[in-house]
């Protein structure tokens, strides 16, 4: 099953969500706020998403919220804090090699229901040194992991890998 038949058709506001941020990052861009280049964005906006329209089924899977700002704020600090932790772990690991590594490849589960939540998930997985993730098959992940404690099943790597990302996802998207 590809991932365009898995998610939902987008709605009037992913499209309005698509021209609103593009035309944000072109404002950003240039730097001005000047009436034509005002227009200039959302005319930009608007042409980029009825030219992506049949791409934007992605989109379906972010929530259109008020609170969505606050958890995309939230998941950042968090994957920065367990992004600079691998990497303190990593280094740490490089220049003891006394240390036991255990790599082993471990199945992390996912409630995540859209292609997107999904795929940010394994991203956030695999930039998070120590793991990388291999593949997604539907509502599970197979995750490289460096040092896998010994006797770990699917509710011990899922805790372990993924639950802490997942929380802060499950904010801004499905």
């Amino acid at each position: 099953m590809d991932q365009t038949s898995r998610d939902p058709r987008p709605s009037f506001g992913h499209f309005l969500f698509s021209i609103l941020v593009l035309a944000l990052l072109w404002l950003l861009l240039v730097g001005n706020l000047a009436l034509s280049e005002v227009i200039a964005a959302f005319a930009v906006g608007l042409l980029v998403t009825l030219i992506a329209g049949p791409r934007l089924a992605v989109l379906s899977g972010v929530r259109l919220s008020p609170a969505a700002p606050y958890y995309l704020v939230r998941y950042l600090a968090v994957f920065l804090t367990a992004l600079v932790r691998a990497n303190l772990d990593m280094a740490r690991r490089v220049l003891s090699p006394g240390l036991p590594l255990r790599p082993a490849v471990v199945e992390v589960e996912t409630g995540l229901q859209s292609s997107l939540g999904r795929m940010l998930l394994a991203n956030s997985i695999t930039l998070t040194p120590g793991t990388l993730t291999i593949d997604i098959l539907e509502d599970r992940l197979l995750v490289h992991w460096i040092d896998c404690p010994p006797g770990s099943d699917l509710t011990e790597s899922t805790r372990a890998i993924s639950e802490t990302f997942e929380r802060q996802i499950r904010g801004f998207l499905k």
